[in-house]
């Protein structure tokens, strides 16, 4: 195969990757918002874990089907990655409990510099100039979209931090895990999946209760209820399953500047679905300053030096003092 073919098969591949991502993301959100506002199923948490429960049954029948192959994960590396995950989901709960809106916007936007942050200490990534600012036009256009009341207090700022960090350094360690022992998409979550289904269902009811003071298994389950919380099940496969291959093949950063434009689609289908109701110029005007960013984004990143690992060299003068104690060698032994 051609380099212009490989290429173009890596981009239909990335592109793919990124539709199935935004179609499952915006998916899962607009059926967990009909089951929690509509039927009032409120224990996120709980839910969470279910859905992680129907990403073990996956991987487990692809597993027995052949399409897994056996892979190893080190004990300390699944707990840590799991510790990381599982206070990102409880830390963003918290954080939009006790927190305004605004202020949730905000902390969601700060994990992108947070990200950037991590690739910059730990795999010596350089950003050039252009990407910074792509960047920060990205996360201008969405703060303009999504930022309105911005009201902090102490303990709402303490669990938006852990929600911050524990995400960016799950989502850090998703591409990093994959890279560092050669793992799949379906591998990673087959090591992390079960873990986090037990943890969070035996967590999630006591911690739903305490933020909503409703116990789970008191909720009236109807036909609907049931129908929408088995969809959300469902979709979630393709949502773990697509956070895991876009990372993977691309980083964090990248999957957390792109992944705004799941914002700007969820924004625009309530729009079309639920009215016009908040629709005015400045939220016109932040969607199209956050896709000009994304754009400009994905053209600056990708150019030589847009964004690149440091490399690190010996100095020169240490080469000449090598082949002279080679020269020297060499003379001793001829003499």
């Amino acid at each position: 195969m051609t380099p212009s073919k490989k290429a173009d098969k890596k981009a239909a591949v990335d592109i793919a990757a990124w539709m199935f991502n935004i179609v499952t993301s915006v998916g899962i959100i607009i059926v967990n918002k009909a089951l929690m506002a509509t039927y009032g199923f409120t224990f996120a948490t709980t839910l969470t874990g279910l859905h992680f429960v129907t990403t073990t049954l996956m991987t487990m029948v692809l597993r027995w089907l052949g399409y897994i192959q056996p892979s190893h994960l080190p004990i300390a590396d699944l707990v840590k990655f799991v510790i990381f995950a599982n206070f990102s989901i409880v830390g963003m709960n918290v954080s939009l409990m006790w927190n305004s809106v605004g202020f949730y916007q905000i902390a969601k936007l700060s994990m992108i510099p947070v990200s950037c942050l991590l690739e910059v200490a730990f795999d010596k990534i350089r950003y050039s100039r252009d990407t910074k600012l792509s960047i920060l036009i990205v996360l201008l256009g969405v703060a303009v979209c999504t930022v309105t009341d911005v009201s902090v207090n102490t303990k709402g700022f303490i669990a938006a931090v852990v929600a911050v960090w524990s995400t960016a350094l799950q989502q850090y360690y998703v591409h990093h895990l994959q890279r560092k022992y050669q793992l799949s998409s379906f591998n990673l979550l087959g090591h992390t999946a079960p873990i986090q289904a037990g943890s969070l269902l035996l967590a999630g009811p006591f911690l739903d209760y305490w933020l909503t003071n409703k116990r789970v298994d008191d909720f009236k389950y109807d036909t609907a209820s049931l129908f929408f919380l088995l969809l959300s099940c469902t979709i979630a496969i393709g949502t773990n399953l697509s956070q895991f291959i876009c990372i993977g093949r691309f980083t964090a950063v990248t999957f957390q500047v792109l992944g705004h434009m799941k914002t700007i689609l969820v924004l625009t289908l309530g729009f079309v679905f639920f009215g016009r109701e908040g629709l005015n110029l400045h939220v016109v005007l932040g969607m199209i300053i956050a896709i000009l960013g994304m754009v400009w984004y994905g053209n600056a990143s990708s150019k030589p030096g847009g964004k690149e690992r440091r490399s690190y060299s010996l100095p020169k003068t240490s080469q000449p003092k090598k082949d002279s104690l080679l020269q020297a060698s060499h003379t001793d032994n001829k003499e």
